[in-house]
């Protein structure tokens, strides 16, 4: 019998409705798979057993009397460190941080409560979401499932290590540069970036996204019904829309695909990763979909003018701490941010017009096709230890040049697994599509979901 906690957000709903099972069973079941894998993931962040447990009794009584509070009742799920839980502080994977509880549910947040998801505790990311990686100055060094002395990714780095390992089947993460992707593709699950503004968060900024993680494609779409409920306090959010975000039913027949191996800067995909790529595009192919070459368009213009206004933007946020909080800051991430001290206003400037560049040229890029196949990264999990793959400040974005085009032009994309490596790490494969398509970038991945090679059994310890 399969274990509660490896059950999909979709098969929980029906054993609930069927009371096949009930959300405290179900409960227990992932607090003892946490109890199992955590002492070596240090994948969670103000972990909740109580009030998890009580959440789930309230659920169970709700399911019995025939009246679930939403359509997440009794689904467990976990929150990233820096979308707000009320009551819990915010530390945005910082020891830099003041610990103040927070004062209200972000977006996201409410949502998901609002909707009777049991609220496990909070997902670990590195300092201020600027890597990723496992690694912070305030979580113990999150590490990958598939192999502990392998990296996650990030920023959402507990979030897909917890998903990995089966601590329940739903988790909200942000992505401004590949930070749902990046950890989906190292941890062998699934991560949606939604349109920008789909999800309402608080507070906004330009590429910045919230979204699912989860084990599969269906309790993706699940989460999403949910989450993207509109909330003024969000005021870049787009308007609200109806879209059947459970309706996956697949057609490839007729669709143009771009295949996007090389962009042009960056680090390139490795040899095991461009050949997992191209086999997942020929499942395409074989389905009736149309595939082409998409050539390369990301220069290195665009990619260190990011890199100098992002440097500038987070300088801004650490200039005015106190030298004793300074101090705190991951060392990797003080010494990348200090690179914006000394930019000027107009190289800063020219650094956000970089930015517009690359939006247009990723718009422009893509536009011919109805959607694009990728590498999420150009390479499978690295060291548990380091900041990045190069792990060197100066070259910090090297391995987030296929994701991160994608935050600028605001369009959806979704990763997940798309075959192993010898060593038996994940390799994660992008689906891009147009900008607001998010249903039809669901259904790609679904259709890739039921053709691609059979997966190999969920990590154990």
């Amino acid at each position: 019998m399969t274990n509660p906690a490896d059950l999909s957000a979709v098969d929980l709903i029906a054993a609930y409705r069927g009371k096949a099972l009930s959300p405290v069973e179900v409960i227990e079941a992932v607090l003892s798979r946490i109890d199992a894998f955590e002492p070596r993931l240090h994948a969670t962040y103000a972990l909740d057993p109580e009030g998890a447990r009580e959440a789930a009794r309230q659920s169970e009584q709700r399911w019995a009397r025939g009246e679930p509070a939403g359509t997440l009742d009794g689904v467990p799920i976990t929150i990233k460190d820096n979308i707000a839980t009320k009551g819990t502080p915010v530390p945005l994977g910082t020891a830099a941080t003041i610990l103040t509880p927070a004062v209200a549910d972000a977006p996201p947040a409410a949502r998901v409560r609002e909707a009777g998801a049991v609220i496990l505790g909070k997902t670990t990311m590195p300092d201020y979401g600027m890597l990723s990686s496992g690694l912070s100055s305030f979580h113990p060094l999150t590490r990958n499932p598939w192999d502990v002395n392998r990296n996650p990714g990030g920023s959402s780095a507990g979030a897909g290590a917890a998903a990995a390992a089966g601590y329940g089947p739903l988790h909200l993460g942000t992505d401004i540069g590949g930070s749902i992707r990046l950890p989906a593709g190292w941890c062998g699950v699934v991560g949606l970036k939604p349109s920008f503004g789909r999800v309402p968060v608080d507070p906004p900024y330009i590429g910045r996204v919230a979204g699912p993680i989860a084990r599969t494609v269906a309790d993706c779409a699940l989460l999403m019904h949910v989450i993207s409920r509109p909330d003024d306090r969000d005021h870049m959010s787009l308007p609200p829309a109806s879209i059947e975000w459970q309706q996956l039913a697949p057609v490839a027949r007729g669709l143009k695909l771009g295949l996007l191996l090389d962009i042009g800067v960056g680090m390139p995909p490795e040899p095991k990763v461009r050949a997992a790529i191209q086999a997942a595009a020929a499942a395409f192919a074989d389905s009736g979909a149309q595939v082409e070459p998409l050539p390369p368009f990301l220069t290195r213009a665009m990619l260190d003018g990011l890199d100098r206004f992002w440097r500038v933007r987070a300088w801004s946020d650490m200039v005015g701490l106190p030298s004793e909080r300074l101090d705190r800051v991951l060392p990797y991430i003080r010494k990348w941010a200090e690179g914006g001290a000394g930019i000027s206003g107009l190289d800063a400037f020219r650094g956000f017009s970089q930015i517009m560049e690359m939006r247009a040229a990723t718009l422009a890029a893509c536009r011919g096709f109805d959607f694009v196949l990728a590498p999420t990264a150009p390479l499978p999990a690295f060291a548990a230890e380091l900041a990045s793959p190069i792990d060197d400040p100066a070259r910090p974005f090297e391995h987030i040049c296929f994701t991160v085009p994608f935050n600028m032009s605001d369009q959806p994309a979704i990763s997940l697994n798309c075959g192993y490596t010898r060593e038996r790490l994940p390799i994660g494969l992008q689906i891009i599509g147009r900008r607001f398509d998010d249903l039809g970038v669901l259904k790609m991945a679904r259709l890739y979901e039921q053709v691609r090679p059979a997966q190999l059994p969920w990590p154990s310890f």
